[in-house]
């Protein structure tokens, strides 16, 4: 009965202290392997802004022609973004009086920002963005278009940060012969509404 009890505490024993050795030479490897996260890059700290732009957006449009405006100006407009893609992707969906719904998607492709705009023209153009040096503002530049461009593209796009509930957004469109038309939309977050408003 004595030796039984002898054997059943050195096992325990030698268990316990394998277990312990095990444990410390994993936390050993981990550390070795484990690098802190590398700094992020320019782009992927422009995407995290635009991220937190997330939510829906009420304004008014100014800056376009009276022939798309026909003669009101300050047209409403909403617009909503949107993180998808298990964070890999920023939908941005503009609706306003006319019968349009462009949508944009922001996105990162290798160390590059880019936007895909599906414009109500036809075509997708895409533009690169980057984010100035003081955080305020990320820019897009014209990049390729693809589609048909007889009534012209968009052709660059800037987003600027106010606060948490307000930024403003200029979209230039590119009209045949190179006349350029810029819209400029005030936007400021939309509050929820009420339960008895639903």
């Amino acid at each position: 009965m004595k030796f039984a009890r002898f054997l059943l505490f050195a096992l325990i024993a030698i268990y316990t202290a394998a277990f312990a050795q095990s444990e410390a030479h994993k936390n050993a490897h981990k550390s070795d392997t484990q690098k802190p996260d590398a700094p992020k890059s320019e782009a992927q700290k422009s995407f995290d802004k635009l991220k937190t732009l997330a939510g829906t957006w009420e304004g008014k449009v100014t800056g376009l022609p009276e022939e798309f405006t026909k003669g009101k100006g300050n047209e409403p407009v909403q617009v909503s973004l949107r993180v998808t893609s298990r964070g890999n992707a920023l939908m941005h969906e503009m609706r306003g009086d006319g019968p349009d719904d462009p949508i944009t998607m922001l996105y990162m492709d290798n160390d590059r920002l880019l936007l895909t705009h599906f414009c109500d023209a036809g075509n997708r153009p895409r533009m690169v963005g980057k984010i100035s040096p003081d955080g305020k503002t990320v820019e897009f530049d014209f990049l390729d278009v693809a589609g048909n461009t007889q009534y012209g593209h968009m052709h660059h796009a800037v987003f600027t940060f106010i606060d948490a509930d307000h930024h403003t957004e200029e979209w230039t469109f590119i009209l045949k012969g190179d006349k350029m038309m810029q819209a400029h939309l005030d936007l400021q977050r939309a509050k929820p509404q009420q339960a008895s408003e639903r």
